[in-house]
């Protein structure tokens, strides 16, 4: 029977490099699928694009490129696969990714690749002209007026297949769920239909479990002296081997750090996932809840049970907008006193911005080793004294001009006491929020593009 060997080369914009170029050399790989968006990432990249139309793909897109596009091939070279690429690194500028990797393919000198762009996700257009939509936080599209900046819907498998259909070796996309990215070359390949739920259901799982890359692998998944993972710091990212029906063996390169066992998928498998019975995605809805993994051998787990619907009828979309300025400033506390000095100087600030008249809508004050994860009353229960802390003090603004005296004002604790504080550092960033609403499938339409090198 034929299968399919599809690896992960991130799980997220900021992910390492090394494993993926691992999988690419060694994995012996079909398909090779970076992750890298994320709802405030593509936000952000929206944002950067308005200030250069040129910009709004994934910052790496070029060294991962740089470093992958040589193993690109058709069996050539003694590999008995074609490598292929998958990737949302488009961002917001799939077209543009696609030119900078033409570029780069023209730079190593290889010639004859195709690469392909998958437009349509960008709906702001569509979402302005109906202006009295609400999003799923109550705001109305109308009532953000010039705040709102990106509006992109999460779209499915049929752009890439059209796009490997068209002979890509390198497909970018923006906006697109997930798994759909490692479903649609199991579609491609396999020739499933697009209303084989069960299928799509079980390429959909799949996909689930690669997506985040090394937190199968036990990234994510360590914890010392509970779940200890070996040799972390060369920890290898998964590939999946599936066969025609949909079932896989999820595994790594050999000799790659890291773990792949049971426990590592299932945690994998429950990640975001509110109904395991009912996970929705523009291609299926996935059924979880009767997934089996069996051990096959070292790192190597067998995957099967899942089961799929039919998809739903809308499209999700994530909508950016600008939501004001946080103001931050930080300030440490050690030796003896430590703790007493980071209360007090945390009691000076606010004090302080309440008789300066800084205007915040909302604002944390906290002490870094005591109670900023856990809060006042388990920081309380604190046993002994620690010999260091540091004092957090951010505010939400609607102003930027407010939110700089955040910092300036923890700044003033040098010389303004209590003693001994050091490392003081201050900043000021823009609030991008991201909210939901539904689209009908019909709004959108998706396009290729082609880049020849």
């Amino acid at each position: 029977m034929k299968s399919l060997r599809i690896g992960s080369g991130a799980g997220y914009s900021g992910d390492r490099i090394e494993p993926a170029i691992e999988l690419a050399e060694h994995g012996e790989l079909d398909y090779l699928v970076f992750e890298c968006l994320a709802e405030r990432t593509i936000a952000l990249a929206q944002q950067a694009r308005l200030l250069d139309p040129q910009a709004g793909f994934d910052p790496l897109l070029s060294e991962r490129m740089r470093l992958v596009l040589p193993f690109i091939g058709r069996g050539t070279d003694g590999r008995r696969r074609r490598l292929r690429v998958i990737t949302n690194m488009g961002a917001a500028n799939p077209l543009g990714a696609a030119r900078e990797v033409r570029r780069i393919a023209g730079q190593l000198g290889l010639s004859g690749l195709k690469v392909i762009a998958v437009t349509g996700d960008d709906v702001l257009a569509t979402l302005l002209g109906d202006p009295t939509q609400t999003l799923d936080n109550g705001i109305t599209l109308a009532s953000l007026g010039e705040r709102l900046i990106s509006a992109n819907a999460y779209l499915g498998v049929d752009g890439i297949i059209e796009a490997l259909q068209a002979d890509a070796d390198v497909v970018i996309t923006g906006r697109v769920a997930d798994p759909s990215l490692f479903l649609a070359p199991q579609m491609f390949e396999f020739g499933w239909a697009a209303d084989d739920w069960p299928r799509l259901g079980r390429g959909t799982l799949v996909g689930h479990l690669l997506e985040c890359a090394g937190q199968i692998s036990g990234g994510y998944f360590a914890d010392p002296g509970f779940k200890d993972v070996p040799d972390l710091a060369r920890l290898g990212f998964p590939l999946a081997e599936v066969d025609a029906t949909g079932h896989a063996v999820i595994s790594k390169v050999p000799g790659s750090g890291g773990r792949i066992d049971t426990a590592t998928c299932t945690e994998q498998m429950i990640y975001e996932v509110h109904d395991p019975a009912a996970y929705l995605t523009p291609d299926v809805s996935a059924d979880f809840s009767e997934v089996s993994f069996t051990l096959q051998g070292p790192n190597q787990v067998q995957v099967q049970g899942a089961d799929g619907r039919e998809r739903p009828s809308s499209l999700k979309v994530s909508v950016g907008y600008l939501d004001g300025w946080i103001g931050e400033g930080q300030m440490s506390y050690g030796g003896p006193g430590a703790l007493a000095r980071g209360r007090l100087a945390r009691e000076v600030v606010l004090e302080r911005l309440k008789l300066t008249g800084v205007a915040y809508e909302e604002i944390h004050a906290e002490l870094i080793g005591v109670d900023a994860l856990h809060g006042p009353e388990l920081g309380a229960r604190l046993d002994g004294e620690p010999w260091e802390v540091r004092l957090r003090v951010a505010a939400r603004c609607t102003d930027r001009a407010e939110a700089v005296r955040i910092g300036n004002e923890v700044e003033t604790l040098y010389t303004n006491g209590p003693y001994g504080g050091g490392g003081a550092s201050k900043s000021v960033r823009q609030v991008v929020a991201v909210a939901s609403l539904l689209l009908p499938r019909d709004a959108v339409s998706v396009q290729i593009h082609l880049e020849d090198v």
